[in-house]
């Protein structure tokens, strides 16, 4: 029996159709890739001229620690024949023979060294033995002048009144002298103070390292108006 083909399922009626439908395909494939852009990408330039620093690894060593030394035994020999205990009271002579010694040693003498003299002549404020007025200190001193001055009149009469700080010396032959007005209140009571002190008594003189010295003092003298 021969088999008949339909002519519907011939594919050799629809061979040029199905050529030009992938021709029409291939075409539109082709356009499509030549169609699509990639994205853009950036490429950062790298700078040549930077150094490239290399850095030396130093293996790291540890020495061996040596044990410690064991301690050295120091023997201190003590000669008893050279050395001699004595009491105070016994008395020590040397010997010395001077044919030992080179012409060239130089021998030196014992020089006794005489008592420090006080040669400066500055007024000391403190001194071993302080001067003394008529046996007494400055306290002494400073009654007898308040009994001696006289109220200035001038003073009096401008109601003036106050206190006198004066500083003097006293020399090595018991005199007062240096007379110098640190605080005054007006110019009639130190004139009055300067010349109570000016017709002062001599003085026994002070006294350093048994030594006659100046010596300066600071004395305060009142004016007052008792009613």
């Amino acid at each position: 029996m021969e088999i008949k083909k339909s002519p519907k399922a011939d594919l050799q009626n629809k061979r040029g159709l199905l050529l030009e439908i992938g021709l029409v395909v291939a075409l539109f494939c082709v356009i499509a890739a030549f169609a699509y852009t990639p994205k853009e990408r950036k490429i950062e330039k790298l700078d040549l001229q930077v150094a490239i620093v290399e850095e030396e690894i130093t293996e790291i060593t540890r020495q061996d620690q040596k044990p410690p030394e064991a301690p050295r035994k120091v023997e201190l020999k003590v000669i008893t024949d050279l050395l001699q205990v004595v009491t105070n009271d016994t008395k020590i002579t040397t010997e010395v023979d001077f044919a030992e010694f080179d012409e060239n040693t130089e021998v030196i003498q014992q020089v006794e060294v005489a008592e420090e003299t006080i040669e400066d002549d500055q007024p000391f404020l403190i001194a071993e033995t302080m001067p003394s007025f008529q046996g007494g200190d400055l306290n002494t001193f400073r009654n007898w002048v308040q009994q001696n001055v006289k109220f200035p009149q001038i003073a009096l009469e401008n109601g003036i009144q106050g206190r006198v700080v004066l500083s003097f010396v006293i020399e090595k032959d018991g005199r007062l002298t240096n007379i110098q007005v640190l605080q005054t209140p007006d110019r009639s009571l130190s004139e009055e103070a300067i010349r109570v002190l000016s017709k002062s008594p001599k003085w026994s003189p002070g006294k350093q390292r048994n030594q006659v010295v100046r010596v300066k003092y600071t004395l305060p003298v009142d004016f007052r108006v008792q009613n």
